[in-house]
């Protein structure tokens, strides 16, 4: 692997990173784009839809993680939601990404191509959920939720991704989760989409490692900066912007089909 290729796979790791970190979307609807266009655009080794979601499944366990522990002491973490929505999610995933190299090229990209588009609807939907009160009994849907997880895992196994910016919406808006318990546990459901859709990945010879590697030591910088970034300044923007860039991918993706 020459040093340029890395140089600009650490580049596209960073920013897509600190952007996620910023405005609180899963890296990988991000990461997917960069590293389908961005290496080929500046001439260094470019990568196939199944490499870009094989080192996105790497990149997106290790984001989820830190996450998880980030949480671990916060009471937030909802033990039922995690086993029923974890375990349907799990099960997806590993199905999804270790039949994801009997997709074609464009097959991967159309399923990106209508991600993204739900990706860009869903974040700009009003994100309403209820503040838990203490004491508060969370209600679980379980064959809703384990459903819907199932689903989620299975589409996001294949890309290679963890499917938290479809994820949360879902919980707040048809689970009625409480706001806190659906960011923390979330977390932790799409850790675990992570492992089944890297244990199919790597099965199935789609992870370049080094790669991998690179990026996601790009994201375990960025993630944190962007996170406190976001903090303190109004995201509005940076939103429109980076669902003009989905949108973007999508309409490319689109046009290449027709």
């Amino acid at each position: 692997m020459d040093m340029a290729f890395m140089i600009t796979l650490f580049m596209i790791g960073f920013i897509g990173a600190f952007i996620s970190g910023m405005v609180g979307i899963g890296g990988s609807v991000i990461h997917y784009p960069m590293l389908l266009y961005i290496p080929a655009l500046v001439g260094v080794t470019s990568l196939t839809a199944h490499e870009v979601s094989g080192i996105g499944t790497i990149q997106v366990f290790f984001a989820t993680l830190s996450g998880v522990w980030a949480y671990r002491k916060s009471g937030f973490l909802n033990k039922p939601l995690i086993i029923y929505m974890g375990s349907s999610i799990l099960i997806g995933s590993v199905l999804g990404s270790y039949f994801s190299h009997l997709i074609s090229e464009k097959g991967m990209n159309f399923i990106y191509g209508i991600l993204a588009i739900i990706a860009v609807i869903l974040m700009f939907m009003p994100k309403k959920g209820h503040e838990h009160r203490k004491g508060e009994e969370v209600i679980i849907h379980k064959w809703l939720a384990s459903f819907l997880a199932f689903i989620i895992g299975g589409v996001s196994g294949i890309l290679g991704a963890g499917g938290a910016f479809i994820l949360v919406p879902i919980m707040l808006s048809i689970l009625k989760i409480p706001v806190r318990i659906t960011v923390a546990s979330s977390l932790a459901i799409t850790l675990l989409s992570s492992i089944g859709a890297a244990v199919g990945k790597v099965i199935t010879g789609q992870v370049l490692f080094m790669p991998a590697l690179v990026l996601m030591i790009a994201s375990v910088i960025a993630s944190p900066i962007g996170a406190k970034v976001g903090q303190k300044v109004n995201t509005t923007f940076l939103q429109w912007i980076l669902a003009l860039f989905i949108s973007a991918t999508a309409i490319k993706i689109w046009l290449g089909f027709l």
